[in-house]
């Protein structure tokens, strides 16, 4: 049932009286969903409110949040992929939950957007005929009275309007796409209920989304003790819960090299629209869309500001292409009629910037072109995810990610599914990218030093057969190219999954744990005595654990940045381009890492010091290991060539010693 969750006008419907207090309540129902108020709902049954039946997965999630519930736990996430029916379940969820101390009985649901305030008001009323429903959010002002309250969280905190609300008659706090809810606005709100620190005294908090991680390296800990469930899109895909998807990368020429990072971690969006917005680029990607989906009937196009979803928009209509557009400017009514014509497959492709990420309900989308390049994991999951909802003779959706290169530190398709970021993708589907990952391609043992395969999302594994030195493998800076790119710190790279940030005050490592299947962060700090004439170090600490490289990165950062000084770490100081010192040299030509002396002015101050880096940590013991396991494999590969070759049959004579023999 396809929703229209523009920005709709707002219908007062009156409701049933409130208990205890005798006055008529009202429940405000978005327009475009009028026409589903006369549906009856059906008895409830007997896992379900107002008789929604419930998925498999759904109903494991409810139970799972009511366990920890009883266990005493009380800040919980759930975190389920776009199109698996969140609002469904949170709603549903308001009813199996009991009273808190026996009166207790009100609810909280907040939301960020008001698509997401009117969608969670419909599903709480067809939930719960005989409960009042109340909307906090603009002019619209509720009583703090009701059973269920749905709050914009900008307009809880304006004026105090969150006063009204007396923290001691909720049982219930619902949290949609709590992925912000580390936020200073949230912070705000949760404490106002009690929910900053775990407490035994407080309302349950439950906070569901799709996305339970942020780039900016807010730890999400802070709000959240327990993620209770998780079921991502690719499990919703191989059990049909959401529809397939196949992926296709094209390089779109785009140059992201001088783009800055805001203060989140992703691209600066001006910046980038000055990159990605060009003739060139938008002729590939209207190019990529005619090669790839010209067949298919709703594609969805994300860009990154209004600028550059005007001139793409222009780009396909000079190819003949019915494409329309529609913005945060674009007027109510216009933008509510387009949105409409496409639900209806009226015309075939329609560009948006930053509308569509989040609570948007669009199921015919069946083609998704990423023209917007990101550095948010989150971001491209959320974009992804539009196209994944299930829809009456959908097979899949086309997925089409206009890349850019691995040393922008871009997030790509690839990237998703543990593959090298700058990995072709052809109409990959799902399992094949997760085949490909668990079993990528075996690589030649004598093949060149710059032949990279896909060792994970985290990491790029090099071969090393072609090095002349270890001072050449020590050189090479390819294998530091991917963390520099998320990171503005020197960091090195010395082993598969380790890498090492060194500076005068300490170090900080960062390991895969293949156990946890974590990033473990580490640090150990040099501390100087008062009298100044010796120091100490500490033992080796966790400062974090994080669910892939990318988060261990920024949580590494925001501990450098504080304890370790931007001059020491930074990438960008001038005293990294100056000529090694000599004591640098010196300490590198008593390593013999090479045949011949390091003379002066062969490597930078940068240089030495990355190289030194990578000797301390073991990248040399690992250089030696891997020539020793290759001469071993290269002796057994002559050994089998030598039994192969006996057995083949070729025309002509038999050379001399097989004549003999």
């Amino acid at each position: 049932m396809a929703l229209l969750l523009g920005r709709c006008s707002l219908r007062l419907v009156s409701r049933g009286y409130q208990r205890g207090n005798g006055f008529r309540q009202a429940v405000f129902i978005p327009a475009a969903l009028r026409r589903y108020q006369s549906t009856s709902p059906p008895p409830p049954g007997p896992n379900s409110a107002a008789g929604v039946q419930l998925r498999r997965y759904q109903e494991e999630c409810i139970t799972s949040i009511l366990e920890h519930l009883k266990k005493g736990n009380k800040r919980l996430g759930v975190s389920l992929a776009t199109g698996s029916g969140k609002t469904v379940i949170f709603t549903q969820l308001i009813g199996r939950i009991p009273p808190r101390n026996s009166t207790a009985d009100q609810t909280m649901i907040i939301v960020h957007r008001k698509e997401l305030v009117e969608q969670a008001a419909y599903h709480c009323r067809l939930a719960y005929p005989n409960k009042t429903v109340e909307i906090e959010m603009g002019n619209n002002k509720a009583s703090g009275a009701a059973d269920i309250t749905i709050a914009s969280i900008r307009s809880l905190l304006s004026k105090d309007r969150i006063k009204k609300f007396d923290p001691s008659r909720f049982k219930l706090v619902l949290v949609d796409e709590a992925h912000h809810i580390v936020s200073p606005s949230y912070r705000e709100t949760m404490a106002y209920f009690g929910l900053d620190t775990p407490s035994k005294d407080s309302p349950a908090l439950v906070g569901v989304s799709a996305t339970f991680f942020r780039l900016d390296g807010l730890r999400l800990g802070a709000a959240i003790d327990h993620i209770v469930y998780h079921k991502d899109y690719v499990d919703m895909i191989e059990e049909r819960w959401l529809s397939d998807a196949v992926f296709t990368t094209v390089k779109s020429h785009a140059n992201l090299d001088k783009v800055r990072k805001d203060r989140y971690g992703d691209f600066a969006l001006g910046q980038l629209s000055k990159a990605v917005n060009t003739p060139t680029s938008n002729n590939i990607t209207v190019r990529a869309w005619l090669a790839n989906a010209s067949d298919r009937k709703s594609t969805l196009v994300f860009c990154v500001d209004t600028a550059h979803v005007r001139s793409l928009t222009e780009t396909f209509r000079q190819h003949g292409i019915d494409a329309r557009y529609i913005t945060a400017s674009t007027p109510a009514q216009v933008r509510n009629e387009q949105l409409q014509a496409f639900k209806n497959r009226e015309y075939p492709v329609l560009l948006n910037c930053g509308l569509f990420t989040e609570g948007t309900d669009i199921p015919n989308i069946d083609c998704v072109v990423l023209a917007r390049p990101t550095r948010s994991k989150s971001l491209l999951i959320q974009m992804i995810g539009r196209g994944l909802r299930l829809y009456p003779g959908k097979k899949d959706c086309h997925i089409i990610d206009m890349v850019a290169t691995l040393r922008t530190g871009v997030i790509s398709t690839p990237t998703l599914f543990g593959l090298d970021p700058d990995e072709a993708l052809t109409k990959a589907r799902v399992k094949d990218l997760e085949a490909r990952r668990d079993n990528p391609p075996p690589t030649a043992p004598d093949s060149s030093s710059d032949a990279l395969a896909a060792a994970g999302e985290d990491s790029i594994s090099l071969t090393f057969t072609k090095y002349d030195s270890i001072f050449d493998l020590l050189m090479d800076s390819r294998s530091d190219q991917h963390i520099r790119s998320i990171s503005r710190y020197a960091w090195v790279r010395v082993d598969d999954h380790r890498y090492v940030l060194a500076g005068k005050a300490g170090w900080i490592t960062i390991e895969r744990d293949a156990t946890e299947q974590l990033f473990i962060v580490r640090s150990v700090q040099t501390i100087e005595e008062q009298d100044g004439d010796r120091s100490f170090r500490t033992r080796p600490r966790v400062i974090a654990r994080a669910p892939d490289l990318e988060h261990a990165v920024r949580a590494a950062d925001t501990f450098a940045s504080r304890h370790f000084g931007e001059r020491a770490v930074g990438l960008w100081q001038a005293w990294r381009r100056a000529p090694a010192t000599p004591a640098q040299l010196q300490l590198l030509n008593k390593r013999k890492l090479r045949p011949q002396e390091i003379k002066p002015g062969e490597l930078t101050r940068g240089q030495a010091n990355d190289i030194i880096t990578k000797l301390r940590f073991g990248t040399k013991r690992r250089f030696e290991n891997e020539h020793k396991r290759l001469r071993r494999e290269a002796m057994e590969r002559e050994k089998f060539e030598e039994l192969r070759t006996r057995e083949d049959v070729k025309v002509g004579p038999l050379n001399a010693s097989a004549a003999q023999s």
